[in-house]
């Protein structure tokens, strides 16, 4: 009886392993060209201008309302997947508290209300929210779970660089740094719910990895135009 219950655990292990290797496997293929963001570079070393800074503001602004709403709907478009509903639910969660924290950062940047009524996002900056929402209607969760659990990888080492620059170079205190400190930070619980979905996508053949990565390739694509269209703002400005 015990070495069949040990030969079970090992199984279940087993599994989990497979979804954590598809995951990191897949995390290391869509990693970016360390040189892509040309932005963060002078954002590192307190180069960029504050007018740059408040634009990201402002454009996250839209970006976290727009993704709320594709993850609120992939969790709905979930109901008979409930590991990716329960990750979906986590990622809208998050989005709620990282809205609150954006105050403060735009706060600090001198964004206010009517800086903000007139500002016009730029359009490859909300190529990654839309491709989110076209995510949320089109994709197969699961491989979705998969394509943005590695951009989020990307993002959170972002946010890291920035969130010590902010408070290095620019004077920021913790309250304004605290939006980019949200996702540079280690996500356990989302992990666990990543690797819970993506196993579950695994076990009943609901994961196609081409379409995944494809969907991956996507986002950081986006992703990449998000920051240069931001660097080529900052370079107009200089």
């Amino acid at each position: 009886m015990g070495g069949q219950q040990s030969s079970e655990a090992e199984g279940v292990a087993a599994m989990a392993r497979t979804a954590r290797e598809l995951l990191e496997t897949t995390t290391g293929r869509l990693a970016p060209d360390p040189h892509a963001n040309r932005l963060l570079p002078l954002i590192a070393r307190g180069a960029a201008r504050r007018t740059t800074l408040a634009a990201l503001a402002l454009e996250q602004r839209h970006v976290i309302a727009a993704d709320r709403q594709a993850f609120l709907h992939l969790a709905q478009r979930s109901v008979n997947e409930p590991e990716c509903a329960a990750f979906f639910d986590i990622l809208t969660e998050s989005e709620d508290l990282a809205g609150d924290r954006l105050a403060a950062y735009a706060a600090a940047c001198g964004v206010d209300e009517a800086w903000t009524a007139a500002y016009e996002p730029l359009a490859d900056c909300q190529t990654y929210p839309a491709y989110v929402a076209w995510l949320a209607l089109n994709g197969s969760p699961a491989d979705v779970v998969l394509a943005l659990s590695a951009n989020f990888a990307t993002w959170g080492g972002y946010c890291a660089t920035i969130a010590e620059a902010l408070r290095r170079h620019y004077g920021f205190d913790d309250a304004a740094c605290g939006f980019f400190d949200l996702f540079a930070e280690p996500a356990p619980e989302l992990e666990q719910k990543a690797q819970a979905a993506v196993q579950a996508g695994l076990d009943y053949g609901l994961v196609d990895e081409d379409e995944a990565q494809r969907y991956g390739r996507l986002l950081q694509g986006y992703e990449a135009r998000f920051w240069h269209a931001l660097w080529e703002l900052d370079q107009r400005t200089a």
